[in-house]
């Protein structure tokens, strides 16, 4: 998959793991909050997540974490190798940690907003609030 299919449409970019505790959970939420409140506006946005535990993100574990989030249809979620996936996470600057013997990994949580034609344009921290997202979709959509 390339971005560039998503030509037209705002792009919201995050980079998670399906077993994350804390913060994957959260960003995906107002991910999530954000569609409800975009409407019709949400046909504009493809959110698309990048693994960043290529080990234990699975397609069974990624379609669990999808359906637990209601993301299932609304969120393209990326899996590979680590071979594919590093040198995504090297292009938009995400540093990974893993810790094995606890499975967590740490890493950069950010949501990237890419405009309509292809440049990033915003940077959303973990913490993202959904009206930044409704706000933001329909400028960048337009770009």
């Amino acid at each position: 998959m390339r971005l560039s299919q998503f030509r037209g449409k705002a792009v919201l970019l995050t980079f998670l793991y399906t077993h994350c505790p804390d913060v994957c959970p959260l960003i995906v939420a107002q991910l999530h909050n954000a569609l409800l409140r975009l409407g019709s506006q949400a046909s504009k946005v493809q959110i698309v997540a990048v693994s960043v535990d290529p080990k234990n993100d699975t397609p069974s574990a990624v379609r669990a974490f999808l359906a637990a989030h209601d993301m299932t249809g609304r969120l393209e979620y990326l899996i590979g190798s680590g071979k594919q996936l590093i040198p995504v996470w090297l292009r938009y600057g995400i540093e990974v940690q893993g810790s094995p013997e606890r499975r967590e990994v740490g890493h950069t949580g950010i949501v990237y907003g890419i405009t309509a034609s292809g440049r990033r344009q915003a940077v959303y921290p973990s913490n993202l609030q959904p009206d930044w997202i409704v706000h933001d979709v329909p400028i960048l959509a337009a770009s």
